[in-house]
């Protein structure tokens, strides 16, 4: 029976010939859990303010008897796989994720498939894809999703921009120095966002930064780093690595990540003494990364109360079954009390990344996992006096995701701020994202010893991943429980904590001011959701 397919491969992408169909390959298959729905309505009652059970977080236990796959299902796939002679392995804790280990020629023949190499010049190897795939009868309505099939993923999944662009200088607000008109440093974002430097105090409170893309985190660049930007803390204070997929994290000053260290830097320069993690994926295959981190996460038996990540790719290169695959196991984290946060996209109303000629085309391209609703999008904001939304700032409405219940009003509301004539074409029942901004340019950061500044949603994503660990340590210290999935909270009883910005353009990095976007406006808006936080407006939230 037809799975899914696609007419041809996305733009940038060339097929180079038939796989050959002895070539080993590893597939993540979906198995199709008990109950989805259940889950699903389960994480909307625990994350909203003023239900019964609010922030009574379940367990990963308690979690498996809504996601695991029934034993019908798993029969059936055992079944399959033993007659087919399938080497199988459970990946996520529920059972629900399982890797096939096969070669191409038999994939070819159990699912259909014609899998082919398919080139891009900013991949060092091909990906092995096909552009459709069957279910054989004795599996449907088991198997949610097979992957890698028909997802492409972005070969940019590095959420941050290239180049620079100016900053105007500008008086500041408050008592923020004027030098943070043009660099940021922690000190600028503790003085924006009133976030404290007081170390945290609960050593089980912890935030984990997740890395892909052979980005690796160096720890001298993080000590001078704090010797120079947080002189207040012990420069020796450093991270926990830990692995997936093969990860590695080598401490060779050439192998010095920009990304990895951006994150890193910011995390342990402004979540103050809060324990930090790493989580280093070798996995060239990103969304097959995604995956097994996802899982990783979910199986620790002290997970991270925050996860914040830095990379995604245009929505469209996943298939639609894969991407609801994934989306309900972040489901699954922010069920346990985990915050799951995504940067929101570099190029605008444009996806990931924009180019100059995408600038004359107005249907938008949203971002994934930002766009899934169980994750909280952060964008981005540059400026002090005002601080505005920045024109890379990733920000739209999903074509995969409907509106959520907790966003319906907001988002009423914006689109009654979109002009009749409004030339760009977007999902107008779309799940509507970023939920949230911070600053996102011109971050000081040293890389192999030498500092210098960086930019995107890969900035703001950490920063406020920091914010929300600061708060649950002290919720922890209250012996409360800590904030797990976020939106249903921001969108209520917290949107009031946050410094709303009303101006601004995301017309993406490469494309002028005259191309076709969204502007910001009052109240929530696709740019920077519902705007910069006010850490002691949102403590108070948090502890009301």
């Amino acid at each position: 029976m037809f799975h899914e397919g696609r007419a041809a491969p996305p733009n940038g992408f060339t097929s180079q010939g038939a796989t050959p169909g002895d070539q080993a390959i590893e597939l993540r298959i979906g198995l199709v859990s008990s109950n989805i729905d259940g889950l699903r309505d389960k994480l909307m009652s625990i994350s909203t303010p003023g239900s019964a059970d609010y922030r009574q977080w379940l367990s990963a236990d308690e979690v498996k008897t809504f996601v695991q796959p029934s034993s019908d299902s798993l029969a059936v796939f055992n079944s399959f796989a033993q007659a087919n002679n399938l080497k199988t392995m459970a990946v996520s804790p529920s059972g629900d994720w399982v890797s096939v280990s096969t070669t191409v020629g038999q994939a070819n023949t159990l699912f259909g498939t014609h899998f082919e190499n398919f080139g891009h010049q900013s991949l060092a190897k091909p990906l092995v894809r096909t552009l459709s795939v069957y279910l054989p009868s004795q599996l449907v309505g088991h198997v949610d999703v097979i992957h890698p099939t028909t997802s492409f993923e972005d070969p940019n999944m590095r959420l941050t921009p290239v180049a620079s662009v100016p900053v105007g200088r500008g008086p500041s607000k408050r008592d923020v120095p004027a030098s943070c008109n043009s660099t940021i440093t922690p000190t600028c974002l503790q003085d924006l966002y009133g976030i404290p430097a007081t170390p945290a105090t609960q050593r089980s409170n912890s935030l984990l930064v997740t890395a892909y893309d052979d980005e690796f985190a160096e720890t001298t660049d993080l000590s001078q780093f704090l010797t120079q930007f947080r002189p207040d803390v012990d420069p020796s204070t450093t991270f926990t690595t830990q692995l997936v997929d093969d990860g590695t994290n080598p401490q060779d000053p050439d192998e010095a990540g920009t990304e990895a260290n951006l994150d890193i830097q910011y995390t342990l320069g402004l979540a103050t003494a809060v324990p930090i993690t790493f989580l280093s994926n070798g996995e060239f295959d990103f969304t097959t990364a995604l995956i097994d981190s996802a899982a990783f996460i979910g199986s620790a038996s002290n997970p991270p109360s925050v996860v914040t990540t830095s990379y995604g790719g245009d929505e469209d290169s996943f298939s639609s079954t894969l991407a609801v695959k994934l989306c309900d196991t972040y489901a699954t984290l922010g069920a346990q009390g985990i915050s799951v946060l995504y940067a929101s996209g570099d190029g605008g109303v444009r996806g990931g990344h924009d180019s100059p000629d995408q600038c004359t085309d107005n249907t938008f391209i949203p971002v994934f996992p930002a766009s899934c609703p169980y994750v909280t999008a952060v964008g981005s904001t540059l400026g002090v006096n005002p601080e505005r939304a920045i024109n890379f700032t990733g920000g739209g409405f999903s074509n995969l995701f409907a509106i959520p219940s907790y966003q319906t009003a907001a988002v009423a509301a914006f689109k009654e701020t979109i002009p009749s004539d409004f030339p760009g074409v977007f999902n107008n029942t779309g799940r509507g994202y970023p939920d949230a901004s911070t600053q996102g340019w011109n971050f000081e950061i040293v890389v192999d010893g030498d500092t210098g500044l960086v930019g995107g949603t890969s900035a703001s994503s950490p920063t406020f991943a920091s914010v929300i660990a600061l708060i649950n340590d002290q919720l922890v210290a209250a012996g409360k429980p800590v904030l797990g999935f976020l939106n249903p909270w921001l969108y209520s009883t917290a949107s009031s904590a946050f410094t709303d910005i009303t101006v601004g353009k995301n017309v993406g990095f490469t494309c002028p001011d005259s191309a076709v976007a969204f502007s910001a406006v009052e109240g929530w808006d696709p740019l920077t959701g519902h705007g910069t936080p006010i850490f002691s407006k949102l403590l108070a939230a948090a502890t009301a």
